[in-house]
């Protein structure tokens, strides 16, 4: 069928992405893996990078990687490896499916959004500096080609997709240039070629987070910056089960990477009741991508097939621990393939 990068990456996820490409693979996916390092792994290994120059000329060269979590060092230590990932290809759309699941309860139903999230710039950009001792500056980046870059990809894919409505999430009464210029490059791109096909509006980003969580059902498709992004992604996330259960990419023009989004869990790694249905869910948005860009109808009926048995698994009580069941990872994927016909 198709060529992709395997990154398994540290924690738990080596165990994860076995469970999906078992699942993937007893769907009928043909696809041809091909193994590369990232994090913690990658150093194990011998790396002297947490993201090898081989992996990001693998992900070049065949174009779609499907990615388990990679540990990241919180205040000090090497850098995100997702982010370098992002920036050596040119990722720049985050895409957040969040969708309420059959026996996965919350105090939330009908839930069905799409966070798009600018993927390279911001104060995701990373440029900090020690002006003096104690005293560090952030740089918030904003760039009209990237506000219109990433604008353009949400409308299209909110058609592609069947959607009406996006709302552009701002903090523009403050930061008048760098969110300013958001909103005006999402509203020209909107004015200039959609206006007829989706409605369109913005909102402040905390009045947004307080709309979400008093009823995130009147949002269909979000757009946001980077840094607003990660957060509200997250946000989303836990309307509807938690990170778990929501899948992620990282999309360019040339290159699209797949991964679930939650934690490398290091706590319980080995100890086989990781849950592995955000990188199976990933892994589904994989087999759609590549139905839509590369046109191979197959890939979209195993995904279907796939996503139907999810589904299925989940009414029927089939669940791991942090969904409040006692299934293993091995035992989910096997209640998960049982169901693929």
């Amino acid at each position: 069928m198709f060529k992709a990068v395997l990154i398994e990456g540290d924690g738990i996820g080596p165990e994860v992405c076995r469970a999906a490409v078992r699942v993937l693979e007893s769907a009928g996916a043909k696809i041809e893996w091909e193994k590369h390092l990232a994090g913690l792994s990658a150093i194990d290994a011998g790396s002297a990078k947490t993201l090898p120059d081989e992996t990001v000329q693998a992900i070049r060269s065949c174009g779609i990687a499907l990615k388990g979590p990679c540990t990241t060092p919180i205040g000090g230590g090497f850098s995100s490896v997702n982010v370098a990932l992002r920036k050596a290809n040119n990722l720049y759309a985050a895409v957040r499916p969040v969708r309420s699941l059959d026996g996965v309860p919350t105090r939330f139903s009908n839930v069905d959004i799409i966070v798009v999230r600018e993927n390279t710039e911001g104060l995701y950009a990373g440029i900090e500096n020690e002006i003096t001792p104690g005293v560090v500056t952030s740089l918030k980046v904003a760039t009209r080609t990237a506000c219109l870059r990433i604008a353009e990809y949400a409308y299209r894919m909110s058609l592609a997709r069947g959607r009406h409505k996006v709302t552009v999430f701002h903090k523009a009464n403050i930061m008048k240039m760098s969110d300013g210029l958001f909103i005006r490059c999402a509203k020209e791109v909107w004015e200039a070629k959609y206006s007829n096909q989706l409605e369109y509006e913005e909102i402040i980003i905390d009045a947004a987070c307080m709309r979400l969580v008093q009823d995130p059902t009147r949002f269909d498709v979000v757009l946001m910056e980077n840094l607003y992004g990660d957060v509200i992604s997250d946000l989303c996330a836990g309307l509807v089960g938690g990170l778990g259960v929501t899948p992620g990419a990282n999309i360019g023009d040339e290159a699209a990477v797949f991964e679930a989004v939650h934690g490398s869990a290091p706590d319980i790694a080995g100890k086989g009741i990781a849950n592995p249905l955000a990188i199976i869910m990933s892994g589904v948005m994989m087999l759609n991508h590549v139905a839509t860009i590369r046109g191979i109808e197959q890939a979209k009926v195993v995904a279907d097939r796939i996503r139907n048995a999810y589904n299925a698994a989940l009414h029927d009580g089939m669940k791991t621990r942090d969904l409040g069941g006692t299934l293993s990872t091995e035992a989910f994927s096997d209640a998960l393939i049982a169901r693929l016909n």
